[in-house]
């Protein structure tokens, strides 16, 4: 009879332990974060193997330090804010709790008027406002060769959109690859041969930069 009660205490525990194993497993699962970044050719990769990309790294980077997260990659090249704004709203999957945006680096190639520029990010943040989704803004400086009004018209837009959002913010997609908030005059080792493009030492780099704001991104969406 004592070997009967021991052994069916034993399966008691054991299917007690599997529950919780079940249980521990499912909570897991749901605590993953899924994330859009929404971006250009320096979101997609442009030029680089898949794995030396900036969305592959920065998984990686994630991955490394212990956050589960699921980042799709929506950087098309070429994109403007207006084609960021044109494709957010189907960009955004039932699952994706938070975004990556990083456009206006095409609106710059183009000269497109900063206001034009404002009123697409503007309508991007709108959306990720309706559906309650977390944003980390990447912002941009234009150059000073299209002239000082344009120029800090441009390079406002970006900080004053991420007050009025209440969106996580960072300066620029190149902020990794800075010194003392300039781009080094030698970049050839880290830049694509195109001198627009990072290469996979470069995106390393961004990566170290944006990666602690995803992390800040994340405990957002987890309400840490």
């Amino acid at each position: 009879m004592t070997h009967w009660v021991t052994y069916g205490l034993q399966t008691l525990r054991s299917k007690a332990l599997c529950a919780f194993l079940l249980l521990a497993a499912g909570a897991a699962s749901a605590e993953k974060v899924h994330i859009l970044a929404l971006g250009d050719s320096l979101t997609q990769g442009y030029g680089l193997l898949e794995q030396e990309g900036f969305v592959p790294q920065l998984r990686a980077w994630l991955d490394e330090r212990g956050h589960d997260v699921r980042i799709v990659n929506a950087g098309v090249s070429g994109d403007t804010t207006a084609g960021g704004l044109a494709r957010v709203d189907w960009s955004l999957t039932s699952e994706i709790q938070a975004m990556i945006v990083a456009l206006g680096g095409n609106d710059l190639l183009r000269g497109i008027d900063p206001e034009v520029s404002r009123a697409n990010l503007e309508g991007i943040l709108k959306i990720a406002e309706a559906r309650d989704l977390e944003v980390l803004l990447i912002g941009m400086t234009a150059p000073g060769n299209y002239g000082p009004d344009f120029k800090r018209e441009f390079d406002q837009l970006f900080p004053s959109l991420a007050e009025s959002y209440d969106t996580l913010y960072l300066e620029t997609f190149f902020a990794g690859m800075m010194t003392d908030g300039e781009m080094p005059s030698d970049i050839g080792d880290v830049m694509q041969a195109d001198g627009i493009h990072p290469n996979a030492k470069g995106v390393q780099r961004i990566v170290n930069v944006v990666g602690p704001k995803v992390v800040s991104l994340i405990e957002r969406v987890r309400g840490d």
